[in-house]
């Protein structure tokens, strides 16, 4: 149980200070702390506990980072980036495009071109997510508001 109080801490403080440090609205530090911890624990939830793959984890937590992102948007009267950047940096993989240059740097090449295929793919599964969650409201949008003939 103190591994989950743990990863709800940690994530939740990353997205937060993250947000300070980007200068956003006092108003919303903790909600964007809270974006970025439901993200993690989906992502952790999804990867550990339902055993489905890191790409496609990351994907659907940073789909679900953008739609709350969308919803607090509204409602604090913001734009979306600042939600969007909070939530999504815990699911950035830095240590494994650390870990890819280091490959690099000692020459192992096998190693280093595993390491940044996957970082690729998890980058992209992150973007794919936000812009996902970005466009379905606006092709909903457009349905809604066509004149029928």
């Amino acid at each position: 149980m103190a591994v989950f109080v743990n990863v709800f801490l940690v994530s939740f403080i990353a997205a937060a200070t993250f947000g300070i440090t980007f200068n956003i609205p006092k108003t919303t530090v903790i909600p964007c702390g809270f974006v970025g911890m439901i993200g993690w624990v989906l992502y952790i939830g999804l990867f550990n506990g339902a055993h489905l793959n890191e790409v496609f984890s990351t994907f659907i937590a940073s789909f679900v980072v953008a739609v709350i992102s969308q919803f607090l948007a509204r409602f604090y009267k913001n734009p979306v980036i600042v939600f969007n950047v909070s939530g999504i940096i815990p699911l950035v993989p830095g240590g494994l495009a650390y870990n890819t240059m280091r490959y690099f740097v000692e020459s192992n090449y096998m190693d280093a071109m595993a390491s940044a295929s996957k970082v690729l793919l998890i980058a992209g599964a992150i973007a794919f997510g936000l812009v996902l969650a970005g466009i379905i409201p606006e092709i909903l949008r457009r349905f809604r508001t066509r004149p029928t003939p």
